[in-house]
């Protein structure tokens, strides 16, 4: 079993200044082979499928990881077998306690079934119902407590410390690190060619996996490869953390891709993402929304928005700008845990990014026949209303005035502007709402 712990770190992680040599990092490659080892049998070796829709548009191969089909959902159960199989007979007997909006949950449950641990899990009350339930179906004991992860995160430490149970926290150990670097060494063998590497980072556990991966591999003279972590930029603690080279904590994380969202790096993930990855970059919460309808079209498969960062990048343009030719691009798609209503929420605003879904509001004069003309303006175009919502009262309407609010269907930004035209040039001056 891996023995460094956290605590093996100084408290600031600014402390270390030079740079590390691979053999001092707190993971090897060597940790990671051990873990893939152990986990033969009993996580899945998730496929990867070629994207013509990504390769045309940045002009060179690009392959997605399909860790969305993992067992549980997502890559968490890697980290989360390798933590607990390597326990004491003695720790297994007492229980294990973790705390996850629902990856990671769900990992630990599935590992201590199988491995016929009892699991306590704290969860946010606002966790998504789908991945509360997967986890209880797990045979895991479920806490709801807290608005986020962090403050379930403090609850289960102090459970843990209270009733003697092993803490499993979701990225900070190098069992954890280890276990999530498995991906990479099945990157590697499934992609020899790889150039570039995408992944998302919340609070960092397989990026550093990853990145041990690669480079170790290139140091023994393997290929070198790029790698790139994504954040969504409303929970991007790594940025300013890699560039003041000491941990900052968010004082809000706001964004539909809860599996990332993160306060606050890990110290161990830091240490080795700020010596080993090439870059963390950052995309919008729109850029995250259109990623999930793009792989939903055009790959067919159903990714939660913390999943889909890496294609984001790719649809942003920006990693392009910076780099030039990325290669041939593998782009990890961590899990597919999403909520129904979330991705209801999220097709209807990545519709809206990608121009294919607009709500307008303007003024009328109250009349007969205006919203027939308004409507015939519409459909001569070719767009599709979908709903209106008109109303004669309110503070900031006059006598004769109507509001009006109408959803459209259209078939992307050049079509909406189109319509937006259409509509002002017959003298009405519409407001474009989403």
């Amino acid at each position: 079993m891996l023995d460094h712990e956290v605590s093996a770190l100084s408290s600031d992680a600014s402390a270390e200044s030079r740079k590390m040599t691979l053999e001092e990092l707190p993971v090897q490659l060597s940790d990671i082979e051990r873990a893939a080892a152990l986990l033969e049998g009993v996580t899945e070796k998730t496929p990867v499928a070629h994207s013509r829709a990504l390769s045309r548009m940045i002009g060179s191969e690009v392959w997605v990881k399909a860790e969305n089909l993992q067992r549980s959902g997502s890559f968490k159960v890697r980290g989360a077998y390798n933590r607990m199989a390597q326990l004491s007979e003695e720790a297994k007997s007492r229980g294990v306690v973790a705390a996850s909006a629902g990856n990671h949950a769900q990992g630990v449950a599935l590992a201590a079934r199988r491995l016929g641990i009892q699991a306590t899990i704290y969860m946010p009350r606002g966790a998504a119902l789908p991945k509360v339930a997967a986890t209880q179906d797990h045979g895991a004991e479920v806490v709801l407590h807290g608005a986020n992860v962090d403050e379930a995160l403090a609850a289960a430490r102090i459970a843990a410390e209270e009733t003697g149970k092993v803490f499993v926290h979701p990225f900070d150990h190098a069992d954890i690190i280890a276990g999530q670097g498995t991906l990479g060494l099945e990157v590697l063998e499934q992609v020899p060619n790889v150039d570039t590497v995408l992944t998302g980072v919340g609070g960092g556990g397989l990026l550093a996996g990853l990145a041990v991966a690669m480079k170790a591999r290139e140091a023994q003279g393997g290929r070198p490869v790029r790698v790139i972590g994504v954040q969504a930029e409303n929970a991007a603690a790594y940025p300013p953390s890699l560039a003041g080279d000491a941990l900052v904590s968010l004082e809000k994380v706001s964004t539909i891709a809860d599996g990332i969202a993160v306060g606050q790096p890990g110290q161990l993930p830091f240490q080795i993402i700020k010596e080993l990855a090439d870059d963390v970059v950052t995309v919008s919460e729109d850029r995250l929304a259109e990623s999930l309808i793009f792989m939903l079209e055009r790959n067919k498969l159903v990714v939660e928005p913390a999943g889909v960062v890496g294609v984001a990048a790719l649809l942003d343009g920006k990693l392009q700008q910076t780099y030039g030719d990325l290669g041939t691009t593998v782009v990890v798609l961590s899990g597919g845990n999403i909520d129904p209503m979330l991705m209801l929420k999220v097709i209807q605003r990545g519709l809206a990014a990608a121009g294919r879904y607009m709500t307008i509001k303007m003024m009328l004069v109250d009349r007969p026949g205006e919203l027939t003309h308004i409507s015939s303006v519409i459909s001569r175009l070719d767009a599709n209303v979908t709903g209106v919502d008109h109303t004669r009262i309110g503070g900031s309407l006059a006598m004769g005035d109507v509001s009006i609010t109408i959803d459209m269907e259209t078939k992307g930004h050049a079509h909406s502007r189109q319509v937006l035209e259409a509509l002002e040039a017959e003298g009405y001056r519409p407001v474009v709402v989403h």
